[in-house]
């Protein structure tokens, strides 16, 4: 690595205990490391998201992108951070999750529609900015599109899918799309 590269090198390791993942990635582009590692920390860590949130579109952005890196870095995370196991799966499995919380349902529905219709309903907008206000979608707009840059960074670069990890999609193995059938997922 040139001076530049390792000064950022050791930032980032500072902030974040190593340098993995995308970041070993982006370095090749140290401009667009620092850039992208500065967004990723504030929609991780300072954004107006409850820490909850915050996981959940990280997961929400990986399950879009297929994205199995982040999903696994992340999914003991947000269940800690108070994601029922439920609704992980269902995010895993494709299906409709269901929150007890209106705020929470609120969220999950205004992340769907713009990841998977690319629009968001009046309705569900309307719903969403009762609940975060317009900081807080301007914030998860932020985080959405973050997120979803790292899961095409991790999975054009094919970052390493932590061998010790079940993999976490039905329909996914290695970098490749399966078609699940009676005896399991196949090419």
């Amino acid at each position: 690595m040139n001076p530049q590269q390792q000064e950022l090198a050791a930032r980032i390791a500072g902030r974040r205990g190593a340098v993995r993942g995308p970041f070993r990635v982006w370095l090749h582009s140290p401009e667009m490391c620092e850039r992208a590692e500065s967004l990723g920390a504030f929609a991780r860590f300072d954004c107006a998201l409850p820490r909850h949130l915050r996981e959940l579109t990280l997961l929400m952005a990986a399950r879009n992108w297929d994205a199995q890196y982040s999903w696994n870095a992340h999914v003991r995370q947000a269940i800690e951070a108070g994601i029922p196991e439920a609704a992980v799966k269902a995010v895993a499995e494709k299906r409709e999750a269901v929150f007890d919380d209106d705020a929470d349902q609120a969220f999950y529905q205004f992340c769907r529609e713009v990841l998977e219709n690319h629009f968001v309903s009046d309705e569900t907008f309307a719903r969403a900015l009762e609940h975060f206000g317009p900081k807080g979608l301007v914030d998860t707009i932020g985080a959405l599109g973050n997120f979803t840059m790292l899961g095409m960074c991790l999975n054009t670069f094919q970052v390493d899918l932590q061998a010790d990890s079940e993999p976490p999609f039905p329909d996914i193995r290695g970098y490749e799309r399966v078609v699940p059938d009676e005896d399991g997922p196949r090419p």
